[in-house]
C-alpha cells in the first residue's frame, strides 16, 4: 500500500505488438498497448499512476505508482513477436499494514489494536489469554482486530501483545 510496483513482461525480439490488460477488483478494465511498426503507445480508461516503467520498445513493464487497494486484480501482458506469443499474468494483492495500539481499558485490562489491516492481523499475548478476538470488515476491505486480555490469575501485572502480519510484526508490553 503506497509504494510503487513493478510487473515485468518478458522483452523479445523483433516485437509486434505489447498490451497490458488489467481488470481491477473494484472500476473498469484498463489497457495500455504498444504497437512496434508504428512506434506508437496507447492507452484506454487507465488511470495516471499506470504507465509503462520505461520504454515499450526496451522493456514493456508495468509501472503502478502509489498502489492501493482500487488496483487489486489481474494484469495480463500479452507479447506478440513474428516468432511466439508470449501471455504472463499477474495477480495483484494489495497489503495494509495495522495501525497497532496497546492500551488499558476503564476496568484495568490491556486491550491490543490492529487497525485497518490487510489482510486481518493475527494478535496473541505472550502469557495466554482466554479472551476472543473481536474482528471489524470496513469497507475498504481492511480489517480491525481487537484483543482484550484476560489473565488466568489475578497477580500478573505486565503482559505482552504480538501482533503477526504479512507486511510486518509487532510486539510491545504494557502494565495496568
Amino acid at each position: 500500500m503506497g509504494d510503487n510496483a513493478v510487473l515485468a513482461c518478458p522483452f523479445k525480439s523483433n516485437v509486434t505488438l505489447v498490451t497490458w490488460k488489467i481488470s481491477p477488483k473494484v472500476g473498469g478494465h484498463c489497457t495500455l498497448g504498444y504497437r512496434a511498426d508504428m512506434n506508437k503507445t496507447n492507452r484506454k480508461n487507465c488511470s495516471d499512476s499506470m504507465n509503462w516503467k520505461f520504454r515499450p520498445d526496451l522493456d514493456p513493464a508495468l509501472e503502478i505508482r502509489q498502489v492501493g487497494i482500487a488496483q487489486e486484480g489481474n494484469y495480463t501482458c500479452e507479447v506478440i513477436s513474428r516468432e511466439e506469443n508470449f501471455h504472463k499474468l499477474y495477480h495483484l494483492t494489495v497489503l495494509v499494514p495495522p495501525q497497532v495500539s496497546l492500551y488499558c481499558d476503564e476496568q484495568g485490562s490491556p486491550v491490543c489494536e490492529a487497525a485497518t489491516g490487510k489482510p486481518a492481523a493475527r494478535v496473541s499475548w505472550v502469557l495466554g489469554s482466554n479472551s476472543p478476538l473481536e474482528e471489524e470488515g470496513h469497507i475498504s476491505g481492511t480489517v480491525t482486530v481487537l484483543s482484550r486480555f484476560t489473565a488466568c490469575s489475578t497477580n500478573v501485572t505486565s503482559t505482552t501483545c504480538m501482533v503477526f502480519h504479512p507486511a510486518g510484526n509487532w510486539s510491545e508490553s504494557i502494565e495496568c
